[in-house]
């Protein structure tokens, strides 16, 4: 387990969650800002990770541990990968107070630390995937695919968790419905390359963001990089 010290997040990030992706954010920006640093405040990041051997089979891929993570989307991702990395992190408990109390006094400020929360949540996944990298020099690896994304069915967040042992060394846990607790969390695999392989670029999907239904863009039928009908694995937003 790793605590992080976060001490930015990316503002363009936050801005384009909030629509206002490559406009004049006008007065939003400095509100954008102080929420940024409420939330910081709030926040104590922690990660962990496992890599593991992995086999790509007609049910989904089977790490040698034995849990099968299933469907063909994330066979399709991993293909040609012998290995893959198990990755949990969460902004802690703090944040999610921070969200609810919010939410009762100050809607409009909710929804820009909603957005912020988010930016923090994949800044963190970013440092911890470049350390993460630094572990298999030479190697490749895909970008970030988590439980819930294409036909990767969200019902194996607890055993995924349980592997992880996230309950005791993050805290972090999922519920029956398989909602991640806190909130403000992501799990996700990543493919490990043969050596010489290239490093897949990290497309940006709508099918790899962790904002889901809850996007205002995807409920509109459009993806935060403009135009329409760009759901489904076009040129939309990966966070």
């Amino acid at each position: 387990m790793s605590v992080m010290k976060l001490d930015h997040i990316p503002m363009d990030e936050v801005l384009r969650y909030l629509g206002a992706g490559g406009k004049d954010p006008g007065p939003l920006l400095p509100l954008a800002e102080d929420c940024a640093g409420e939330l910081l405040a709030a926040a104590c990041p922690r990660w962990t990770w496992q890599g593991f051997a992995c086999e790509i089979t007609p049910e989904g891929v089977l790490l040698d541990c034995g849990f099968l993570l299933p469907g063909k989307d994330l066979a399709a991702h991993l293909a040609g990968c012998r290995e893959a990395v198990l990755l949990a992190a969460t902004l802690s408990p703090g944040v999610d107070a921070l969200l609810r109390r919010t939410q009762l006094s100050d809607l409009s400020r909710s929804l820009v630390l909603e957005s912020c929360a988010t930016a923090a949540i994949e800044e963190v996944c970013d440092q911890a995937e470049a350390v993460i990298r630094e572990q298999y020099p030479g190697r490749g690896f895909t970008s970030r695919f988590s439980p819930g994304y294409g036909d990767l069915p969200i019902t194996i967040q607890g055993e995924f968790l349980a592997l992880l042992d996230t309950p005791r060394r993050l805290g972090l846990c999922a519920t029956a419905s398989s909602i991640l607790t806190p909130r403000k969390s992501v799990t996700a695999v990543m493919g490990i390359r043969e050596p010489g392989k290239e490093s897949v670029p990290r497309a940006r999907s709508c099918d790899s963001c962790s904002l889901g239904e809850s996007c205002p863009y995807r409920r509109a039928g459009r993806s935060c990089a403009g135009g329409e009908d760009k759901i489904n694995g076009g040129d939309g937003h990966e966070v």
